[in-house]
């Protein structure tokens, strides 16, 4: 009952929530046909027997050994695009096999002009955006909604990645495997070795859900095996084809065990060198093949990697993502509802991190894996008592009953509060209805409720947050409308939220034409979005935006332009001091803003990325320019310039926002990597630089080595700096499984 408030809609979005659901199949099909494809492979064409390795296999990217030569590939890989379902321009062969181990995967691709196989990355989790690539696909229990993501490009990246109910994909998590690559007269060819005990899956199952992707970049050519259609992603484990016969497949022990060791020296201006030393394990274990325990001791997180510096012009918190490898495991099973980043009701930056310090975590432990038909997530954390916060103990828990074949029913809870001695919790439901075959048609359509109440002492009513969304996410219309509310005083203590207060409508509606020989455009996206926030205690509006897009062409070549028209309105309840000494007094600002960008394509060289916004600003005008440059000298090194600065002049006053960025990488192998990121702004006034070595000695073992340096600026128009910090990081971990 606790809920009821939250999760009653007004009548008639119940109405139309009801409506619309009866328009869901129970079951539905990949592979038909669209007013827009003209594919008509049935779905057993994406069927392939998996064969049984003889002999070892050697990973070296060859495919040399006999049972390569006597295995079938899994049939013809179709254009996706530009031309659905006609014959690739370059042959892709695959294959399959596995052993009690591992399964491999081995992939040929020709190309009848080697020389311009563009491979640009090597450093693990690398954007292969600009690069040829293949990438797999592995839906390990067979649910139509969730898997696992692996791809390479022609230098042998390592790229991996969990998918979410077909529309997300959580890049940070990291798995212990191998691809080799190896580059032939007539192309290059990839060979992948995924463990078992890398997986999760159910006991017995012989069936697995598979796919297979290559990108051909020169050509902006994507080919792929099954539901090679334009309104498919490739993340949609829903259209993905099936590998089946795959018996008596172990895990082992489903036990691996990751101990580190790692040392920290920090010097700050004025004071003593400080060093702390620690060790600590991070432990893996398999309850059941489907089921995973993490747990981890004595937590570091030294690796990681700082965040991108921004500047808020806004009134609103702004949000960082979470980089820390820790919480990224799993993390998935952990998302709720299509709230955005703009509302979560489990925000892991929440846990170890308060005022901007570490907070050290004691023993933390995760639950993560599937019972039956449920994916469940349980989450407890115990942090250590430090000089600004006491020790606390922090709960999360996570259930979603898989309904249909894409559709799910859940709840979420939390407990704890890392930032005050108050009792918090959190309990919501959330309800994801959808297919890829609406009305019996090949087309994608999903509809997203959820509700959601926050408990924190001393604090009643008004506590509450609900939403219900329907999309229409295809190719050439993507439709969509939200309506969510979030009351003042829904706070919750885990989690994240930007505006309170408020009761928000987002409505999109883009139409994406694919016009033929009409100036080399390759597709056009005409955008139309509008939001608006009302305030609940007076019913006045707060702000709205239109954004629209009369120009977004996407070139042939690989070139982007865009021209925008983005009016809006901001109204002002108290006074906002938007920059140092500039305030803006409380009233009613309507003002419009234009957009001019260009992006170079990507798979050159040299890229450029301009973006200048232009216009009213608030009580003046202002100019925003992002121009960011790119150059890689392929294969070992890439640099990138960036620069994001505003020049507002209202009437309140004058002011100049910049952040600068250097990123600096370099590539030894796709084990062994550089990274270097130089970053300013003039609000802090501060220079920082961080260079991190990340060494693989083999998937699961691994070397880091991190130096950060910071400066403050003494005279804001001058180019004097004072050093501020210095520290020097070093992390050692490996793996033993069992």
């Amino acid at each position: 009952m606790a809920l009821r408030r939250a999760v009653i809609l007004p009548s008639v979005c119940r109405f139309v929530v009801l409506a619309l659901c009866s328009l869901l199949p129970v079951a539905s099909l990949s592979g038909q046909t669209t007013s827009q494809q003209t594919i008509a492979q049935p779905k057993n064409l994406w069927t392939v027997t998996a064969q049984r390795a003889k002999s070892a296999i050697a990973v070296d990217g060859r495919l040399e050994e006999q049972d390569w030569i006597d295995a079938l590939p899994i049939g013809e890989i179709m254009q996706r695009e530009p031309k659905p379902g006609d014959k690739a321009s370059e042959q892709t062969v695959v294959k399959l096999l596995y052993d009690s181990q591992n399964i491999y995967i081995g992939i040929l691709c020709y190309d009848s002009e080697p020389k311009r196989i563009i491979g640009t990355q090597m450093a693990r989790d690398a954007d292969l955006s600009a690069d040829d690539r293949v990438e797999i696909l592995l839906d390990t229990f067979h649910d139509k909604r969730n898997a696992f993501y692996f791809a390479t490009n022609p230098l042998g990246a390592l790229i991996d990645a969990l998918i979410i109910e077909n529309n997300q994909l959580n890049r940070d998590w990291n798995a212990i495997w191998y691809v080799r690559t190896h580059r032939f007269d007539d192309g290059w060819s990839a060979e992948f070795a995924i463990p078992f005990k890398s997986l999760s899956f159910n006991k017995g199952q012989q069936t697995w859900g598979f796919n297979v992707s290559r990108t051909i970049k020169r050509k902006i050519e994507e080919d792929r095996w099954a539901s090679p259609r334009l309104d498919i992603k490739f993340i949609q484990a829903s259209e993905a084809g099936d590998i089946e016969n795959l018996t008596d497949i172990e895990q082992g022990r489903g036990l691996d065990v990751r101990p580190f060791v790692s040392s920290k020296t920090l010097q700050q201006r004025g004071k003593d060198i400080d060093f702390d030393g620690k060790a600590g394990a991070d432990i893996f274990y398999n309850l059941t093949p489907s089921l995973k325990l993490t747990t981890t001791i004595n937590t570091d997180f030294a690796e990681t990697e700082v965040d991108n510096r921004q500047i808020n012009l806004t009134r609103f918190p702004l949000f960082f993502p979470e980089k820390r490898a820790f919480f990224l495991e799993n993390a998935g099973v952990f998302n709720f509802s299509n709230t955005g980043s703009e509302l979560l009701p489990f925000f892991s930056r929440r846990i170890g991190l308060f005022a901007g310090q570490e907070a050290p975590i004691l023993i933390g432990s995760k639950l993560t894996g599937k019972v039956e038909r449920f994916d469940v997530g349980l989450l407890g954390v115990r942090t250590r008592e430090t000089a600004f916060a006491e020790a606390k103990n922090l709960l999360v828990g996570r259930v979603k009953g898989n309904l249909f074949k894409q559709s799910y029913i859940g709840g979420i809870y939390t407990e704890g509060n890392p930032a005050e001695q108050r009792s918090s919790r959190t309990i919501g439901a959330d309800l994801r209805l959808a297919t890829s075959r609406l009305l019996n048609k090949a087309q994608n359509f999903s509809i997203n409720v959820f509700g959601l109440k926050s408990l924190n002492e001393g604090v009643k009513g008004d506590n509450h947050s609900w939403g219900v969304g329907v999309s229409y996410p295809n190719d050439l219309f993507d439709v969509a409308i939200d309506l969510r509310q979030v009351e003042r005083n829904f706070r919750p203590a885990l989690g994240f939220v930007q505006r309170r207060n408020v009761r928000n409508l987002n409505l999109t509606a883009d139409y994406n034409p694919r016009p033929k020989n009409f100036l080399n455009v390759r597709q056009m996206f005409h955008e139309f979005r509008f939001t608006r926030f009302t305030r609940l205690d007076n019913n006045k509006t707060e702000s709205w935006r239109l954004f629209t897009a009369p120009i977004n062409w996407t070139l042939n070549t690989g070139e982007h332009i865009e021209f925008n028209y983005a009016p809006q309105f901001e109204r002002l309840f108290e006074p906002f001091e938007i920059a140092k000494g500039v305030i803006l007094p409380v009233g009613a600002y309507r003002f419009t803003r234009w957009r001019a960008e260009v992006f170079t394509a990507s798979r050159r060289a040299w890229q450029t990325n301009a973006t200048w916004w232009f216009g009213n600003y608030w009580s003046g005008h202002a100019d925003e320019v992002n121009i960011s440059f790119q150059y890689k000298l392929a294969p070992h090194f890439q640099a990138t310039i960036d620069t994001r600065q505003t020049f507002a002049r209202l009437k309140e006053g004058n002011f100049v926002a910049r952040v600068f960025s250097l990123r600096a990488n370099y590539s030894l192998s796709p084990y062994l990597t550089f990274f270097n990121l130089v970053e300013f702004d003039n609000d802090s006034r501060n220079l920082g630089w961080q260079s991190r070595v990340r060494w693989i000695l083999k998937p699961g073992n691994e070397v880091f080595l991190v130096f950060n340096q910071g400066w403050q600026q003494e005279d804001a128009r001058g180019l004097r700096f004072r050093t501020t910090s210095r520290q020097l990081a070093g992390k050692m971990q490996y793996t033993f499984r069992f």
